[in-house]
């Protein structure tokens, strides 16, 4: 076993609640782990054996693009996106952490953060 990370995602995206959120946007870092079976890549040193963090960069951008109002909706689609178009197999378990930087709040907050954890 094995985990693929990527670490400090930095995207823009249109999420929240508070109508403004949806005209004036904010960036979000994102922090994805992905617990995968790595035997046959050790064996054969293919790609086609294991999840290219090409591939999850790419779903990850592209769910940014579709607006939610909570990003704890947000990180539910990352996975089960991730669910679905990877083998099961290969996916063991799946964690994600995203944070909307400078959130609307009324006092000095740097960011506020969902995480999900998910055994596949």
């Amino acid at each position: 076993m094995g985990k693929i990370v990527l670490e400090n995602i930095k995207l823009f995206g249109f999420h929240g609640c508070m109508p403004e959120e949806k005209y004036v946007g904010s960036y979000y870092t994102i922090y994805l782990e992905i617990e995968v079976d790595f035997h046959n890549v050790f064996i054969n040193d293919d790609l086609s054996k294991t999840i290219n963090y090409v591939d999850l960069y790419s779903l990850v951008k592209e769910e940014m693009n579709i607006n939610s109002k909570l990003i704890e909706h947000l990180a539910q689609r990352i996975i089960q996106r991730i669910k679905k178009k990877f083998k099961k197999s290969l996916v063991k378990h799946a964690k994600i952490k995203i944070c909307k930087e400078n959130p609307p709040l009324q006092g000095n907050v740097d960011r506020v953060c969902v995480i999900l954890d998910d055994y596949c």
